[in-house]
């Protein structure tokens, strides 16, 4: 099934706690010189205009990046939500309005040196021509093909350092333990990779299909966080929260994230709650 297209819900609160999370996995990486390369097996079309006539039909970013847009000069959350900010200014044409949403082939590719590589896989044939359209440097390979394949193809990389993430619709309840086997077979092949996976918190909780195929299949230094919305009922539909794994977490991450999400549970929370800590212990 190919009909996903992330237009839709670009910048709504999930993209906010996936790509903040993404954001502070590299500025970790950053602090060595050594190169490292990048893959997003979802890539999408990599940058989302808010006035496209998909976004604008659901209009989620009023919910998500743009409460906190609006608060950008307030400084809350640390250094790392106010180095995030700092970052989505300067993904707009006009620094002053915010009418563009960055994918997470954007926040992966704006800080990408002469010494790393980038590849982006992307099925979806109209998505990936819209990928494909993006003025991305270089050393950016775009990929029409199925990304979790690709990836277990593509393992052991020439780089010392290796940063994934996986992030698919989860359209088909299948996904979920996909997946899960495609983490594990990766780490076989990258055990040091740092690998991140964003699941949706749904009021069916299949993600508990994928957190414990992982932790069943033997993986080690599993961190996980969870941005909810609201609190799940089974009558409700719909998307109430955003799950996060990173495996091979950087030291500090779970301080760093806890202290940005904090602003942003508050603005886009209703309730809204945030938790994270070790799935799988090292």
């Amino acid at each position: 099934m190919l009909s996903y297209q992330h237009a839709y819900h670009a910048g709504n609160f999930a993209d906010v706690h996936k790509h903040l999370t993404l954001h502070a996995v590299i500025d970790h990486l950053l602090r060595k010189k050594s190169s490292i390369t990048y893959i997003d097996t979802h890539a999408g079309r990599g940058l989302y205009p808010l006035d496209a006539a998909e976004t604008t039909r659901l209009q989620e970013y009023r919910e998500g990046v743009a409460p906190l847009w609006s608060a950008r000069e307030s400084r809350e959350g640390g250094a790392l939500l106010v180095e995030w900010l700092a970052a989505l200014v300067a993904a707009q044409p006009d620094p002053r309005r915010l009418t563009h949403y960055p994918g997470s082939p954007w926040w992966m590719g704006q800080r990408l040196r002469a010494q790393d590589q980038q590849w982006l896989f992307e099925l979806h044939p109209g998505e990936h021509e819209h990928l494909s359209q993006q003025p991305f440097p270089a050393a950016v390979q775009r990929i029409h093909g199925d990304g979790l394949k690709g990836l277990r193809e593509r393992l052991p990389v020439r780089t010392p350092r290796l940063c994934v993430l996986i992030d698919p619709s989860y359209e088909r309840k299948e996904e979920y333990l996909e997946v899960a086997e495609t983490v594990l077979a990766a780490m076989r092949k990258a055990r040091h990779a740092v690998l991140l996976v964003w699941y949706p918190l749904l009021p069916a909780g299949r993600h508990r299909e994928l957190l414990e195929a992982l932790r069943d299949g033997g993986l080690r230094k599993v961190w996980y966080g969870e941005f909810s919305r609201r609190t799940p009922a089974q009558e409700e539909r719909g998307m109430y929260g955003s799950g996060m794994l990173v495996v091979n977490p950087p030291w500090g991450l779970d301080e760093r994230l806890a202290e940005a999400m904090a602003p942003v549970v508050a603005r886009l929370g209703s309730p809204g709650s945030y938790r994270s800590g070790w799935w799988v212990e090292e």
